[in-house]
């Protein structure tokens, strides 16, 4: 995947061929011609190499003359086309190519696809699109960079699928408050790219080029949160789009407030059940001055993360640190060209001054080597930096390559620091009884890993032990005081839990403040629990 700057270009549309009538006017083709490009998400390109089923998706069609027509929302309800047509025709879309890629993501579920997929391109659209939605009751799904892996992005009961990708301006930046506000469309890296030379950097890093608006919908964290927290402590304000049209603006570029229910942190990880977010206003923190990393190897998994409870506790602030397991080095090998060891790893990163990172280096160095860790190995240079943790963030699709052709059913439990050690050392009991590919990572500097059960879609008692592994690991996380979902958010796959991790009166909270909002259960409806 590449990095850019947002794009301002609108012209990236697969267009009609022109053709002359009889009566010598000129008309669209009924014929489209297609333009394809890995820019249609951030992660088509990826998808194209790792995961030859999907195919990345071509723009919506627009006929190429100045009429602003397109293709009628065919399966919607027709008093909705009926509606649309004047106002949202230059950025619909029924092909099947077009809903096939909206109604599919990284989860384990088969695709449903909605209706039809609008292009956003403003707030005013959003607004829009919502508002007829409202009005004729149509469901509406919010979709980023599409590299959800929980369902949160299928079409359960059809309707619109809105792509909010072409939302993808830098609005502001205040380098002196150390904030930025952006459209939900952009991606961290392009984020990341329009931050080049202002000395600031968002830190939130969920390996996957996610959209911001995604990250904030599903409250992500990644490999930086052990040092800069997840997206709850980094978004400072919203804008959104409730269920009937109207807009709510939450919070200020204030670093703190006491002024009412904090609505940002109820948006920040409603996965798009309550409104659909046009703007967010984020956290941005310095560049480090000395950035050195690391890796290390164990001879067991139980001392790799006996070494990171230990780096916690004693209070080095460590900006990550990721744990690999032997088979997860394997396939990161065969995929990146790496010679790394086969054993249980840590990746470790500092950030700080120069005589900062050094001792804080030099600690975890003697804390690694208290247990038993091995072969402790420095990557300086910005290259090699860039090189292995590249590795690291594409292990996802690496593990997809120990089994060709598999889906993954992943997990994302959390537990207390203290308590990371023995649901780690459980949960690889239960995976070598298992006669499923399962290599685990995890960003366990805050308790968060991951196991990803590879399976063979075709074989339903293949999901099935998937499943019931999933389920140990869980009740397991739960027991030990932790949740069932760190960062992924719980879309579809995660609903069973909520009631066993929040209790029926919390959940029921949640109904209600969801109907609040949203009484006909229009967005993203079927997700996080049923209304």
């Amino acid at each position: 995947m590449h990095s850019s700057p947002p794009r301002s270009n609108r012209s990236c549309w697969i267009v009609t061929s022109a053709v002359r009538t009889s009566s010598g006017s000129v008309s669209a083709s009924s014929t489209p011609r297609f333009e394809f490009s890995s820019s249609t998400s951030p992660i088509a390109a990826i998808r194209t190499s790792s995961l030859p089923m999907r195919r990345p998706s071509p723009r919506p069609v627009v006929p190429s003359s100045p009429v602003r027509v397109a293709i009628l929302l065919k399966r919607c309800p027709m008093r909705m086309s009926s509606r649309a047509r004047p106002r949202c025709s230059p950025r619909v879309s029924t092909a099947d190519a077009v809903r096939a890629h909206h109604g599919r993501d990284e989860s384990p579920f088969d695709p449903q696809l909605p209706d039809a997929v609008v292009f956003a391109h403003s707030a005013d659209d959003v607004r829009e699109v919502v508002s007829l939605c409202s009005l004729y009751s149509v469901p509406l799904i919010p979709y980023g960079a599409g590299s959800s892996l929980e369902g949160h992005l299928l079409a359960v009961r059809g309707g619109i699928s809105l792509d909010l990708s072409e939302m993808n301006r830098v609005l502001s930046i205040n380098a002196e408050d150390l904030t930025v506000t952006v459209e939900p469309g952009i991606t961290r890296k392009a984020l990341n790219e329009a931050l080049r030379d202002t000395g600031l950097f968002f830190p939130i890093d969920p390996g996957a080029d996610a959209s911001i608006g995604g990250m904030t919908a599903t409250r992500a964290s990644g490999t930086n949160a052990v040092r800069y927290g997840t997206m709850r402590e980094n978004v400072l304000g919203l804008t959104a789009v409730l269920a009937d049209g109207r807009v709510v603006k939450t919070g200020t570029r204030a670093r703190k407030s006491s002024a009412g229910y904090d609505l940002t942190r109820l948006f920040v990880g409603s996965e798009g059940t309550l409104g659909v977010i046009t703007e967010i206003t984020l956290r941005l923190h310095p560049l480090p001055e000395a950035v050195s990393a690391a890796i290390c190897t164990f001879p067991t998994m139980g001392d790799a993360v006996r070494t990171v409870i230990e780096t916690i506790q004693i209070g080095v602030p460590i900006a990550r640190v990721e744990f690999v397991d032997s088979l997860a080095v394997r396939s990161i090998n065969r995929h990146s060209n790496l010679t790394l060891a086969e054993a249980p790893t840590l990746f470790f990163e500092f950030h700080g001054t120069e005589a900062g990172v050094k001792e804080q280096a030099e600690l975890v160095q003697a804390l690694a080597g208290q247990n038993h860790g091995q072969g402790f190995e420095w990557a300086t240079r910005p290259e090699d930096r860039t090189r292995l943790w590249a590795a690291r963030h594409n292990a996802y699709f690496a593990m997809l390559q120990l089994k060709p052709g598999c889906r993954a059913v992943t997990t994302d439990v959390c537990v207390p620091i203290s308590q990371l050690a023995a649901c780690v050392e459980e949960t690889e009991v239960d995976l070598r009884a298992s006669s499923l590919p399962c290599p685990i990572v995890g960003h366990v500097g805050d308790g968060n890993f991951h196991v990803a059960i590879l399976i063979d879609p075709d074989k339903p008692e293949e999901l099935a032990e998937a499943e019931h592994i999933n389920d140990r690991i869980v009740e397991r996380a739960l027991r030990l005081g932790g949740t069932c979902t760190g960062e992924h958010g719980v879309g579809l796959h995660k609903m069973r839990f909520l009631p066993k991790e929040h209790g029926d009166n919390a959940i029921d909270t949640m109904r209600a403040i969801k109907l609040a909002l949203d009484p006909r259960s229009l967005m993203n409806p079927g997700k996080i629990f049923t209304c």
